[in-house]
């Protein structure tokens, strides 16, 4: 039998600003569970949560980790997440599986920039959440400065539960208004005295008291009555209305605590068996053909991969929560994304890097197996005979991308295989081979997560690897009809290689009238892969190209586009019409009247006033009020239009149309520019004419480039 069965798993995330102090308060709760004898520190790099080489090196979690914590009949199944923007995959993988939300303001520096982002990640999955301000030991510390800007930022359904006496240095006590006690902390922490709160607090606790109640009481009908008869709750139809508020995300409690000290972090853990919902408790999962899964331990076996990790000489270690059922060792389930049947071998409790072996996990638990054959994160697997998929994570699109390369060559494969673990256990990186560019693509969230990437390839894959600028994806047309007759002629001995073609091309528009002066006898359109058109039209009177080289002329001209005459970029939206040419009883055939195809084109290409089109990308940034003109001032200089400017919430969105050649380094300069406390997104929107003299730089650069591969 499971030690605990469905209704007694907790299943948390530690969310908050990078420095905000999760991985301290997660020491601190494994500490006081006894799972440790001794806390570690991120200054003496000993904690459980940050484990790996990097972390220790940077001071710093990078990575979402697995812990646990029994207490009081519970399984708290603990998610320390990392706090910077560039791995928010992280954070959403562990609010997929997690039931409640514990996000840490740092007393000293409040509401952070890195809060507010992993705030609309519990909006958006409903996540139920607790406040908890830490490190009221700080010299800086202000409670009431960083309660009301949770409020302003976040809403007045926040609402104190504890206030701390003092703050500071000094910091040793806690005044709890859901209880009416104050709990006094000596010099080590952990289990502190229950005291009346002292004559000089009663006041302000007594009004702090019945907010709360007022609060409770407002999201339940039925608490909302009694308070009206009696004029009070008692802790118990607190803690049931409290339950039920945050069930809902309707009530946000703030908690008081100094991890580092080990001072409220008991008190937290006994909020958290009992008021926090159980897995049991929680909504049942949609699956994507719109059936409600329910956690029951009876009911048919189901997890979900929310997180691969590669494990050095051992493989993949595939995190997952059981939605239903339960899991056995040595079961073999049904992947019902791939269709495969994976064997759970071994099934594990993980505390960090440790892997404890169990025989099994019951619905609302979360766990990890080894050496899946083709099972990745976002998949669902269930018991054979049943067809259940659970929606998957969706992970943010990247904002920043760079071309990487071996700096040794022959080690091109050995690159390839690297980047597709990193792929595997990091969602947010994306991979992209560009034949057009010539480039491997690697598109990310930021800086601090490429020098992640190139850190792991370094010390990890021993690899050594350079990041350049990425080529833009230009593309070439044409802004005027012209005309060309080209005629391929090759004698050599025997039969030769003869055809002529005459063709006329224009610019291509939706909605164009029909060629003028040209007899047409056969029309052909073609969704270029690159984007925009070829429409091809065979205008041959009286036979004098047989039409099956019509094939190959076309088939010339689409090679001639696949390589622009002004810049080498893909050419798009061109009428081609051919109407006339010669063609030789012996010598004329498909080679022929391919390359007489492709060389006419050029020509004429080259009369029609050639246009270089550039990648123009719509690029929203959210930054606070007051540096909304120094990032306007940014998008301006980087030739950008800035198209709107839309308020949400106390922070603007500025939205502006940019060249993609202009958007080099805009991650580092906004970064620079709102000191973090603002991000972007972006993408492709359009092709719009580069001025005449960039195309003019854009030319000269190809045809030096073409001379430099000619004398190599």
């Amino acid at each position: 039998m499971p030690e605990f069965d469905t209704a007694h798993f907790k299943n948390i995330a530690l969310l908050g600003h990078s420095g905000s102090g999760k991985t301290t308060l997660a020491e601190c709760m494994l500490f006081e569970a006894g799972m440790i004898h001794k806390r570690g520190s991120i200054e003496e790099k000993s904690t459980l949560s940050d484990y790996t080489d990097l972390e220790k090196e940077r001071g710093n979690s990078l990575s979402s980790k697995l812990l646990h914590a029994p207490w009081k009949g519970y399984k708290i199944n603990i998610l320390d997440t990392p706090g910077f923007d560039d791995f928010s995959g992280e954070v959403l993988t562990a609010l997929r599986v997690a039931d409640t939300g514990v996000m840490l303001l740092n007393a000293s520096t409040g509401v952070e920039v890195g809060t507010d982002i992993i705030w609309e990640y519990t909006e958006k999955f409903k996540t139920p959440t607790i406040l908890v301000v830490n490190q009221l030991d700080h010299p800086k510390a202000d409670f009431n400065k960083t309660l009301q800007e949770a409020r302003t930022h976040f809403g007045n359904n926040v609402i104190a539960v504890q206030y701390p006496l003092n703050v500071g240095l000094g910091f040793n006590a806690i005044i709890d208004v859901l209880n009416m006690v104050m709990y006094q902390y000596s010099g080590s922490g952990g289990k502190p005295q229950k005291l009346a709160i002292p004559d000089a607090e009663k006041a302000k606790a007594e009004t702090m008291h019945k907010e709360l109640i007022e609060a409770i009481a407002s999201n339940d009908e039925n608490l909302m009555e009694l308070y009206f008869d009696k004029g009070e709750l008692t802790e118990d139809e607190m803690k049931e209305g409290l339950h039920l508020s945050m069930s809902r995300h309707d009530l946000f409690p703030v908690f008081c605590i100094s991890a580092k000290q080990n001072r409220g972090v008991a008190r937290l853990m006994g909020y958290i068996d009992n008021v926090c919902p159980p897995a049991s408790e929680m909504p049942p999962q949609v699956t994507k053909n719109g059936h409600l899964l329910t956690c029951d331990a009876n009911g048919p076996t189901c997890i979900f991969i929310y997180k691969t990790v590669s494990e050095p000489h051992i493989g993949d270690l595939s995190f997952f929560k059981v939605y239903s059922g339960t899991v056995k060792s040595g079961m073999e389930l049904v992947n019902e994304n791939t269709g495969v049947t994976e064997k759970m071998n071994q099934l594990f409790v993980v505390e960090g890097n440790r892997r404890i072996n169990t025989n099994q996990l019951v619905a609302g638990d979360i766990g990890a197996t080894l050496k899946l054959r083709n099972t990745h994160t976002n998949n669902t697997l269930h018991e054979k005979g049943k067809s259940i998929e659970l929606p998957p994570i969706v992970f943010p699109e990247p904002v920043m991308s760079i071309a990487i390369a071996n700096i040794k060559r022959g080690e091109e494969e050995k690159l390839a295989s690297a980047l597709h673990q990193l792929r595997e256990e990091d969602p947010t990186v994306q991979v992209e081979v560009s034949a057009e560019l010539g480039q491997t693509l690697l598109h990310c969230q930021g800086e601090m997560h490429l020098t992640i990437i190139k850190w792991k390839l370094q010390n990890i894959f021993r690899l050594d690897v350079q990041y350049s600028q990425t080529k833009i994806a230009y593309r070439e047309t044409i802004r005027r009809e012209a005309e060309a007759i080209y005629r391929h002629k090759k004698q050599s001995g025997g039969s030769g290689q003869f055809g002529e073609v005459a063709m006329r091309i224009e610019p291509w528009y939706e909605g164009m009238p029909e060629p003028h002066n040209l007899n047409v006898r056969g029309k052909e359109e073609y969704e270029l892969t690159w984007g925009g058109k070829l429409v091809y039209y065979n205008c041959i009177v009286g036979g004098v190209i047989d039409s099956r080289f019509l094939p190959s002329i076309m088939k010339g001209v689409m090679e001639r586009m696949q390589h622009g005459p002004v810049t080498g970029s893909y050419v798009r939206d061109i009428r081609v019409c051919v109407f006339d040419g010669k063609m030789h009883a012996v010598d004329s055939n498909d080679v022929s009247f391919r390359i007489a195809g492709m060389m006419a084109f050029k020509q004429a290409f080259q009369q029609a006033d050639p246009q270089v089109l550039e990648p123009v990308y719509h690029v929203e940034v959210r930054c606070p009020d007051e540096l909304t003109g120094n990032i306007m001032g940014d998008i301006q200089m980087r030739r950008g239009m800035v198209e709107g400017i839309d308020a949400e919430g106390h922070f603007t969105v500025v939205k502006a149309m940019v060249p993609h050649a202009e958007m080099h380094q805009f991650a580092s300069s906004l970064r620079s520019i709102s000191q973090g406390r603002a991000r972007f997104k972006m993408k492709f929107h359009h092709y719009a004419p580069v001025s005449a003299e960039l195309q003019r730089k854009l030319a000269e650069a190809y045809k030096k480039e073409a001379v430099e591969m000619a004398e190599a």
